[in-house]
């Protein structure tokens, strides 16, 4: 399972919009999680689910709750880059 995160405890803002960005626009979508520095997670599992802006995000939870968060509030970024389907 590949991890994206700085060496300190938070992203910066360039390797923050990187790397949603790369997990938002993998082919096929697969989910991801967004874990926060304060311990919550968040479960993407749309990509149209997040928009992201210079350092700053807004996900859209189950049962249409927007959560509103930046970059210094992101510890890391967990997703399975190198996974592939056998099945297309």
């Amino acid at each position: 399972m590949d991890t994206f995160h700085s060496v300190a405890t938070t992203m910066d803002r360039d390797n923050f919009n990187g790397t949603i960005r790369a997990f938002k626009h993998r082919t096929p979508f697969r989910p991801f999680t967004v874990s926060m520095v304060n311990g919550d997670r968040l479960e993407v599992d749309h990509p149209d689910a997040l928009a992201i802006r210079n350092g700053l995000a807004l996900y859209a939870a189950p049962g249409n709750i927007p959560v509103i968060f930046d970059h210094e509030g992101v510890s890391q970024v967990i997703g399975d880059l190198g996974e592939r389907s056998t099945d297309e």
